[in-house]
C-alpha cells in the first residue's frame, strides 16, 4: 500500500515599526507593514525511510518503495487558485493599509494643530486635546491589533480561510497521483533536507499541476 503523510502549514508575519512616540501622543510616526505569506509546506517523516534505505538491505527496500517528490513553492507560485488567493489577500491588505494611513493622518494633523495653538490654549483645553489625540492613538493601535496580530488577527484568519481549500485540493491531487501510480511516499522537497534520494527519483510537481488544472479553461491553466 502507498502511504502519504502531509501536514499543511501557513505562517504570516506582520512587522510594525514605530518612530518617535512622545508622551501620550504621537509627534511623528510611520507604519511599515510587511506581510510574508510563506509557502505551504507538506511536512513529512522522511528520515526514518532514509535510514532504512541507507541501512542493510537497501536494494530489497528500494525495489519495493516507489518514492516521488513535489516542489510546493512551484505549486503555490503557479497554481491559479493559489495565485487568486494571493491577489485577494493583497487587495484586502491594501484596503486596511489605507484605513491605517487615514488614521495616522488624522492623529498627525491633530498633533500639529495642538502644537501650533499651544500658546493660545488654556491648560484645560490643552489637556482635552491631548486626551483626544490619545484616544485616537489607542483606537489606531487597536485597529492594528485587530487586523495584523499574528496570533489571530483578521488578516491571519482571512488567509487561513481562503488558502485552506487550496491546500485541501492540492492534498487530494497528491493522494490521487500516489494511488494511481503506486507511490509509497511523496515528499515535498521544500519542507526540509533530503537525506537520501535515488538518481531516478521523479519530480512530480508538473504532474501535480496537470492534475490540479484538469477541467480548467485553457486560458486559466498554468505551466
Amino acid at each position: 500500500m502507498w502511504r502519504l503523510e502531509t501536514a499543511l502549514r501557513i505562517r504570516s508575519q506582520f512587522l510594525i515599526n514605530w518612530e518617535s512616540i512622545a508622551h501620550i501622543y504621537l509627534t511623528k510616526f510611520t507604519i511599515s507593514e510587511e506581510v510574508t505569506v510563506k509557502s505551504c509546506r507538506f511536512s513529512v517523516f522522511f528520515a526514518a525511510v532514509c535510514l532504512l534505505l541507507l541501512a542493510g538491505g537497501t536494494s530489497h527496500l528500494s525495489a519495493q518503495l516507489k518514492i516521488g517528490y513535489i516542489n510546493s513553492n512551484k505549486v503555490l507560485e503557479t497554481f491559479k487558485e493559489a495565485l487568486d488567493v494571493k491577489k485577494q489577500l493583497k487587495e484586502l491588505n491594501a484596503q486596511w493599509e489605507e484605513e491605517a494611513r487615514n488614521m495616522q493622518k488624522e492623529i498627525q494633523e491633530l498633533q500639529e494643530q495642538l502644537e501650533s495653538q499651544s500658546l493660545l490654549l488654556s491648560e484645560v483645553r490643552k489637556t482635552q486635546k491631548q486626551q483626544e489625540i490619545q484616544n485616537l492613538y489607542l483606537k489606531y493601535q487597536q485597529f492594528l491589533q485587530e487586523k495584523w496580530n499574528p496570533q489571530g488577527g483578521a488578516a491571519v484568519k482571512k488567509e487561513v480561510e481562503l488558502i485552506q481549500p487550496v491546500y485541501d485540493k492540492i492534498n487530494v491531487a497528491i493522494k490521487k497521483i500516489g494511488a494511481a501510480d503506486g507511490y509509497q511516499y511523496i515528499f515535498d522537497i521544500v519542507a526540509g533536507n533530503i537525506l537520501y534520494a535515488a538518481e531516478d527519483q521523479p519530480d512530480l510537481t508538473d504532474r501535480l499541476l496537470e492534475e490540479l488544472n484538469k477541467g480548467l479553461p485553457a486560458d486559466e491553466k498554468t505551466n
